[in-house]
This record gives structure tokens, sequence and C-alpha cells, in this order.
């Protein structure tokens, strides 16, 4: 018998309310699961975003910014 079908049948044991409990638990890992996946994305991206910039030449020489804010 595989994993999912004892968790089923010892939800199927439960009272209603216990197994409505077990269903907004399941609601809660769902949520949590898919924003892990949306900042493990976003780091990601932020990373490969600075390795390109390490990689590119830059634009403007440090007195080019000294000027600016001077």
């Amino acid at each position: 018998m595989e994993l999912a079908d004892k968790i089923i049948e010892k939800v199927k044991l439960l009272p209603e309310e216990k197994q409505t409990e077990i269903l907004d638990f399941i609601g809660f890992l769902e949520k949590k699961l898919e924003e892990d996946e949306i900042k493990r994305w976003n780091k990601f991206s932020l990373e490969s975003a600075m390795r390109r910039l390490k990689t590119e030449e830059s634009l403007y020489s440090l007195n080019d910014i000294k000027e600016k804010y001077q």
C-alpha cells in the first residue's frame, strides 16, 4: 500500500471535523510550497542578473559617477 493510500484510510476513520482540519492543513502546505517555489525563482533570477552585471562592461566610469553627484 502506498503512503497516500495509508493516509486516506486513516483520514476516513476520523470525524468530519478533523477531516476538514486536515484539508485546511493540506491547503496551507500547498500555499507554503508555492511561496517557496516563488522565492527560489526570485533568488535564481536575481543571481542570474547579478552574474551578467559582473561580466558586462560598465557604461560609466567612476569619474562620471562622481561628477554627477558633486
